[in-house]
This record gives C-alpha cells, structure tokens and sequence, in this order.
C-alpha cells in the first residue's frame, strides 16, 4: 500500500501596483517610452521607479496605486514647475 494523503491547491495572488499620472511618465527606468500608467508586481520597484521619473511637461504628480484596493501606496508631487520659456 502506497502513502494517501490529501493534495491541497494553493492560489497565490500577486499584487500589482499601478504607477499612473494624469500626464505621460517619462525616466531611465519606465518601460515604454511616454506613457500615462504602466503595471508592476514590486511595490518597492513601482516605487522606485515612480521616484525617479517625470512627467511631460513636467510639475504633475505621480502615484504608485495598490490595484486591488485603490490605496495609493506613493505619491510624487514636483516641487515646482518647469519654467518652458527658460526664464528665472
């Protein structure tokens, strides 16, 4: 007689986080070019990545939201906006 056991199915649920802006997101890390909201499984990249871009134009605020809940888990609001004319 062989071992009879009871197989149990586990379902993993990955999270995925939205880094969104109401202008096109662009930095060294977005991974396309000028895009208004792209999907990550990494909090900690989604923030990442959040933090070390722009908007175009610049000055508009990023976030980084929590999919399945809505919570936004980073937000990025410029300290100030870029001058297009290049006076100070």
């Amino acid at each position: 007689m062989g071992f009879q056991g009871t197989r149990r199915h586990s379902i993993t649920v990955v999270e995925q986080y939205r880094v969104e802006s109401s202008h096109p997101i662009v930095g060294p890390l977005v991974p396309l070019p000028e895009v208004s909201e792209f999907l990550l499984c990494d909090r900690a990249m989604a923030v990442v990545i959040a933090a070390k871009s722009i908007t175009h134009p610049g000055g508009h605020e990023i976030r980084v939201v929590e999919v399945t809940t809505g919570e936004v888990a980073y937000r990025k609001t410029a300290a100030f906006r870029s001058n297009q004319n290049g006076d100070f």
